[in-house]
């Protein structure tokens, strides 16, 4: 055999030889490492020895005869290795007594394992290969694949490991993710899959705090709203920070968009921060923030794709390079969801995890932090964003019009959470004034008794528009809108709920907006789910909301008379009589509740009551503390794959289903677009896949065979479905 390979020739590029492969993964980790060490403030020697352990080993088994034979063979003759090529290096490294990186090594494919789990094997099982003859074949031949490596190399193993002062789970998920990375980088480099331009723009904060200043004194405005507004952002930029942490509780449309990020750019200069992330609780939220900040913060000559990242399940991206960069968070300003960032957080797969080690160093914005994440994973969170604050350098912002403390609840005093006090960017007397314009905007009313369909389409329609009525299913805002519709005709009623593509949301947000911006325009209403309680810039005259949690129902709030301009605009709640047709969201059934008890009380309804409403969710739903406490325990205890499959922000299981006729025919001749696919596709609960007699033409992809319009959605068909099953007429 001539040489050793680590990877198989793939058309025009040659093999990757495995002393290439070794030594370009060493030298790749051992820059990642470099650079995060700048922003440990615990000693992280312990991270560069143990990567550089794990790197020279984690392909030991390769040198193997079987392997080999494959490697010189021209790539897809073999899918997989005839050895377990990991379990070599896990082996030599255990008996050396480096654990740490026997561990880095098992888990650089597979994943992050239960530690718990893995220590109850046998000692001849634990961080190797789970059958026994695997295991007995690699010890046979590990001396001799030793002293291969030994003379490729001339490596032998330096002294043993010591141990690591700092938090064990974010410790081994940061050196995991500089292994991984080195090592796919490694591999993708030697085939020409890595971007031409490597190298990003930097995040030169001072220059581009100088461009965002330019760009809201070039905003304007001379009312009362527009200087609130400046003076909020004059006080979040000059908010002298020396914590981990802060808030910024002020009201919507206070200008927290380019206030936080001024407060960021300013705190980036003087930590010497490598880049910035905004993290925003919907997808839908998200083109808003972006299109802002690639206008605020690009500097000339710049790329304002590689500048601000967009980096969420629906992005697309004008070139593989930019995407390629942007999914390892290798961008200056990266905005993104709480989904995509928090479960990267939680993962123990490689895939998601190798990014993780661009985030030291970071300044962090968590917009409505109350809606990023659901409760009973917020200790958990916060127990992650602490450690990267104390340990990694990282700079968290947590913003929102009704700001939820959850670190400071009575009903979590059990559970062991770091609750510091944390300074607020706005000082007393301005947030005062913020709030004082907030409670006069809009005043909130209840309606006690449950309601029918056809007397809340009488009630809404008498009221002044335009109107916003938002309810809590999918089904609930297409059946009310099609009576809408029925009664007072179509140029009466506009829908926007997730029944509708990405595509065709786009467009009706559109339509919403030029309607709002016709002053002659007024007796109409938009139907919705809560898909619209956040980031979507609407004015209405009068809201209604179906009774919900205390936080959705300011966030819908928010959405009526933003900008001060009417005098008794009102914002109702109300309860639905349920019918054939319509059905309560049980999930909702504690937030409801607990709101509907301040309505009977006659509490005021303010954002202040936000962290009080929180609680009592809390205090009367008796599994969540409970589920909390297991999080944590598992956590403590390095259960990786446990907590990575329980920490579910989104819990629904769902299925893509292409609504697009000449799409799913492309797809199902494997020849579909992935852009196209996001654009033109709709996301369907699993269990309706078998009800509504839908087609997979791909993994865990459908096509959606019943009734699709451009006002209903898919509940266009789903409804007729459903008429025909219940015998029921909509109005």
């Amino acid at each position: 055999m001539a040489e050793y390979l680590a990877h198989s020739g793939k058309g025009e590029y040659p093999p990757q030889t495995y002393i290439e492969h070794i030594q370009g993964v060493c030298s790749r980790a051992a820059r990642y490492a470099s650079e995060v060490k700048v922003y440990a403030s615990r000693d992280t020697g312990q991270m560069e020895a143990i990567l550089r352990r794990s790197a020279l080993f984690h392909d030991l088994g390769k040198l193997s005869d079987q392997n080999q034979a494959v490697l010189h063979e021209p790539v897809g003759m073999h899918l997989h290795l005839p050895v377990n090529h990991v379990d070599a290096g896990s082996a030599a490294l255990k008996e050396a007594g480096s654990l740490y990186a026997a561990l880095l090594v098992y888990s650089h494919h597979k994943g992050l394992p239960d530690m718990a789990t893995e220590g109850i094997r046998a000692e001849d099982a634990f961080l190797r290969d789970e059958h026994p003859n695997t295991r007995r074949d690699v010890d046979r031949e590990l001396s001799e694949l030793l002293r291969r490596h030994r003379e490729l190399l001339r490596e032998e193993f330096d002294d043993s490991e010591s141990s690591y002062l700092g938090d064990w789970p974010i410790f081994f998920r940061m050196v995991l993710s500089c292994l991984a990375d080195a090592d796919h980088t490694d591999t993708a480099a030697a085939y020409r899959q890595t971007p031409e331009k490597e190298v990003l723009p930097s995040l030169q904060a001072e220059k581009r705090l100088v461009a965002l200043d330019q760009y809201v004194a070039g905003l304007g405005g001379s009312d009362t709203r527009s200087q609130l507004r400046q003076e909020m952002y004059r006080a979040c930029r000059d908010a002298n920070i020396n914590s981990g942490f802060s808030t910024c509780d002020s009201p919507v449309g206070s200008g927290k968009t380019t206030a936080v990020m001024a407060h960021l750019l300013r705190q980036a200069a003087s930590r010497r921060s490598r880049r910035v992330f905004v993290i925003l609780p919907y997808t839908n939220i998200i083109q808003q923030s972006v299109d802002t900040y690639r206008k605020a913060l690009v500097l000339p000559g710049e790329d304002p794709e590689e500048v601000v990242a967009e980096l969420h399940c629906r992005a697309d991206f004008q070139n593989s390079d930019t995407r390629y960069l942007t999914s390892l968070w290798r961008a200056p300003i990266i905005v993104t969801t709480a989904v995509a960032f928090f479960e990267t957080l939680a993962s123990n797969h490689p895939a998601a995890l190798r990014r993780f080690h661009e985030l030291p160093g970071s300044v962090i914005f968590v917009d409505e932090a109350h809606n990023a994440l659901p409760v009973k994973l917020l200790p958990l969170a916060w127990r992650w964003m602490s450690i990267l604050a104390e340990e990694w350098s990282c700079y968290w912002i947590l913003a929102s019009g009704s700001l939820v403390r959850y670190w400071e609840l009575n009903s979590l005093r059990s559970i062991e959470m770091n609750r510091p006090c944390i300074p607020e960017l706005v000082e007393a007397d301005l947030r005062e004034r913020l709030m004082r314009y907030e409670h006069n905007r809009v005043s909130f009313q209840w309606r006690s008794t449950p309601v029918s369909r056809r007397d809340l389409v009488r009630w809404v329609q008498s009221s002044p528009g335009p109107r916003l009525l938002i309810l809590n299913t999918v089904q609930s805002a297409a059946v009310i809108a099609n009576d809408l519709c029925t009664a007072y005709g179509r140029e009466c009623v506009e829908h926007l709920s997730t029944a509708l593509t990405p595509e065709d949301r786009k467009w009706v947000i559109q339509r919403v907006a030029n309607r709002l911006n016709d002053a002659s325009d007024t007796n109409w209403t938009l139907v919705a789910t809560s898909c619209v309680e956040a980031g979507v810039d609407f004015s209405f005259r009068t809201g209604f909301r179906e009774l919900s949690s205390l936080l959705s129902l300011l966030q819908a709030a928010g959405r009526v008379n933003r900008h001060g301009a009417i005098q008794n605009a009102e914002m109702w709640s109300f309860s639905l009589q349920e019918d054939s047709m319509l059905k309560s969201n049980p999930a909702l059934e504690d937030a409801r509740n607990v709101l509907k008890g301040y309505f009977e009380k006659g509490i005021n309804i303010t954002p202040e009551l936000s962290t009080q409403s929180m609680n009592d969710e809390i205090v009367r739903n008796d599994s969540c503390l409970s589920e909390i406490q297991q999080l944590m325990s598992i956590e403590a205890e390095m259960q990786f794959k446990e907590v990575e499959s329980r920490f579910n922000i989104i819990d629904s299981d769902t299925v893509c289903a292409v609504v697009d006729e000449a799409l799913a025919k492309s797809i199902t001749y494997g020849k579909g677009d992935w852009r196209a696919l996001q654009r033109k596709a709709i996301s369907v609960r699993r269990y309706n896949i078998q009800r509504w007699g839908l087609k997979e033409i791909a993994k865990d992809v459908y096509q959606w065979t019943l009734g699709y319009d451009l006002f209903l959605g898919y509940m266009s068909g789903a409804l007729q479905l459903e008429r025909i099953k219940n015998d029921t007429l909509i109005l």
